[in-house]
């Protein structure tokens, strides 16, 4: 019996050009990292032994968390927390629709390129500018938070929820297509069936980093863990903010072993 042959184990071969453009990419990278060497002052890493005796102030106390407020971190942990839920479940009913809409193989390009523009600004307006809007517009509070969450996180979740349609099988659809079913009956039984686990997998992540994007907008009045967490570090209670900051840690990671076991029982 004759082996395999050895050519079928060989890399298939890459053109000249596809060489060249790889050698592109790749030099256009690393000329970039040599440019911004300076400019993010890349050569300040000699800072970090230097201040190693304050890092050492710093360090002492946090590793003396201060838990005598323990009962005000939890509540604005859990509020920061609910903000984060209601922004995530309002960037999904934003994201869904336009998500479909930016899809190249369920909405023509005269609908796809209009609404892929509006998703690019979406998420690409920094949330903490998002809020400060909001905050003018209806005042401080967590719902200007919530909506600064909603509006980016949708912006993202458009994103990755059109990329889902577009990689779909397109077996299912043409199958629904063949009885008659109209275009929206091909979206709800051909592509939803199809996107429903990877849609939810992002929606989940995106709970969690909310959950942390939450805190940052605090800077701007929209209320939870981060005003708390801000005011300590401006008052110099390093050892309140280690605590602040081990609540915000336990409360990331239990909503990332929920989303991780939900995930599991979808995929």
């Amino acid at each position: 019996m004759e082996g395999p042959s050895t050519g079928a184990l060989r890399p298939p071969e890459r053109t000249i050009g596809e060489r060249a453009f790889d050698v592109l990419i790749w030099g256009g990278l690393a000329a970039l990292l040599v440019a911004s060497f300076r400019p993010a002052e890349i050569f300040r890493f000699g800072d970090l032994i230097a201040g190693s005796g304050n890092m050492r102030s710093l360090s002492s106390e946090f590793v003396r968390p201060n838990f005598t407020d323990w009962r005000i971190y939890v509540a604005q942990m859990w509020l920061t927390v609910e903000m984060a839920l209601w922004g995530t479940f309002l960037a999904i009913l934003i994201a869904t629709p336009l998500g479909l809409a930016a899809a190249r193989n369920v909405s023509p390009v005269w609908i796809q390129q209009p609404v892929r523009r509006v998703l690019d600004v979406m998420r690409s307006v920094p949330d903490l500018v998002i809020g400060a809007i909001f905050v003018v517009a209806i005042g401080l509070g967590p719902f200007a938070g919530v909506m600064a969450l909603a509006i980016n996180t949708g912006g993202v979740l458009g994103k990755l929820f059109s990329e889902a349609v577009e990689a779909i099988d397109k077996g299912p659809v043409e199958g629904v297509r063949a009885t008659g079913a109209a275009p929206l009956q091909q979206i709800v039984w051909g592509v939803m069936p199809q996107v429903a686990p990877l849609w939810t997998s992002y929606a989940l992540y995106r709970l969690e980093a909310n959950a942390r994007s939450a805190t940052v907008l605090s800077l701007i009045g929209a209320g939870g863990i981060g005003q708390v967490l801000f005011d300590s570090i401006n008052g110099f209670a390093f050892a309140q903010t280690s605590a602040i900051v081990i609540v915000i840690v336990v409360a990331v990671t239990g909503i990332d072993l929920l989303s991780q076991l939900i995930r599991t029982r979808l995929l």
